[in-house]
């Protein structure tokens, strides 16, 4: 049996500092994104053990934004 579910792609946000984290997190909420701070996967490697899980399609915007507000990333990442 098949699900009717559409499979959603997601991004993973790593960062260096928790407070780069809880920055991006405030950030991203404020314009409306579906977020989620997850910990940080095993298969990616971080400074910080919290990531910011996205919506892969986003991608573009989620940059823009944490660019324009300054917040220092360590990487960006798709999820498969």
């Amino acid at each position: 049996m098949k699900s009717t579910k559409e499979r959603r792609e997601y991004g993973v946000i790593l960062f260096h500092t928790n407070s780069a984290a809880l920055r991006a997190e405030k950030t991203l909420l404020k314009h409306g994104l579906a977020i989620k701070m997850i910990p940080t996967p095993r298969e990616f490697s971080s400074d910080c053990g919290v990531s910011l899980r996205f919506e892969w399609g986003e991608e573009a915007r989620v940059r823009r934004l944490l660019e324009s507000a300054r917040v220092e990333i360590g990487s960006l990442h798709r999820m498969l």
